[in-house]
């Protein structure tokens, strides 16, 4: 399997202010854009080639990889000039497929799932399509059972198996392609309950090694940025990356607790306190500012006290 769908073209409404320039895959995690954690996972189990469908602010995944490469893997980007939801998005790049079985991976959620493992459980199933779940977390949406997914927010009323977390991930084979109509905004889910009903080969297998999180709120992007800072994710992040850009410039006596990202050109001026708190390339936080789990976007300056506030 050497090609992958990620699912940029959300508009990140959630998020507010932090999506407003930019998609939300692209959202700094201590300086590295969020989807490219999806590509390094799919990398490191032998993707090659990635597409990645866009929508809101799509200009900004060409300036982001002008070269349309990443780690050896080529990009290719699709703009939905009006959204078509995942299973419409599917479909419009199906020709980059070419017939093949491929990974869809939602390109919002920041992940140390071990995807080679749903890979091998599909290729030895036999399915149409395998979805990665995880018994714990929240929403407990799916009910799998036996490896089969057979229920799917209890629109069945199916008793029994095992109460499941839908992670975005899964692998599809081509004969789902022709499930999706064409030219249509459609979901997957209401084709996944039309394989449950006919008995179609709809897997699920559970993956609770490694971490997963939803970045659909302010809290959740503060709280990823905690755990990576404490360890909780594979390759000893941030320690892979420096939480503070060589390039910031962070005043000497400027306080800084609890975790703190700062990125490119970043700057915190003099005796500024910074607790908790997100500054995106060229952020400023002005001298003698107060700031606890903040975030300060790109090329924006904040000043005073203040907890809680998105700039």
């Amino acid at each position: 399997m050497t090609r992958a769908f990620v699912l940029g073209a959300g508009l990140g409404t959630r998020l507010k202010t932090l999506t407003e320039h930019r998609p939300k895959p692209l959202i700094p995690i201590y300086g590295k854009p969020l989807i490219t954690f999806a590509f390094d996972q799919l990398i490191d189990v032998g993707i090659e080639e990635i597409v990645v469908n866009t929508h809101h602010c799509h200009d900004a995944y060409t300036a982001a990889f002008p070269d349309g490469m990443y780690g050896g893997a080529r990009l290719i980007f699709e703009h939905e000039p009006v959204l078509l939801e995942t299973a419409g998005g599917i479909k419009n790049v199906e020709r980059h497929f070419r017939g093949e079985p491929f990974v869809v991976y939602n390109g919002d959620i920041l992940t140390s799932l071990p995807v080679g493992n749903m890979i091998a459980f599909h290729e030895a199933s036999g399915n149409e399509v395998t979805m990665a779940l995880r018994s714990h977390g929240e929403p407990l949406h799916v009910t799998a059972q036996d490896g089969r997914v057979v229920d799917i927010a209890g629109r069945l009323g199916v008793t029994g198996g095992q109460r499941c977390l839908f992670t975005g991930i899964y692998v599809v084979e081509p004969a789902f392609l022709r499930r999706i109509p064409e030219r249509s905004k459609i979901s997957v889910i209401p084709l996944f309950m039309e394989m449950i009903k006919s008995g179609a080969g709809l897997g699920g297998v559970a993956l609770d090694e490694g971490e997963w999180w939803d970045l659909g709120t302010r809290e959740k992007y503060l709280e990823v940025h905690a755990a990576l800072a404490a360890g909780q994710y594979p390759g000893d992040w941030p320690g892979r990356r420096a939480p503070v850009d060589p390039t910031a410039r962070i005043a000497p006596d400027a306080r800084l607790g609890g975790f703190v990202a700062a990125g490119p050109g970043a700057e915190i001026g003099a005796g500024a306190q910074v607790t908790d708190c997100i500054l995106w390339e060229g952020a400023r936080v002005l001298a003698g500012s107060r700031l606890t789990r903040c975030i300060v976007t790109a090329g924006r300056t904040a000043g005073g006290e203040h907890r809680g506030v998105d700039f």
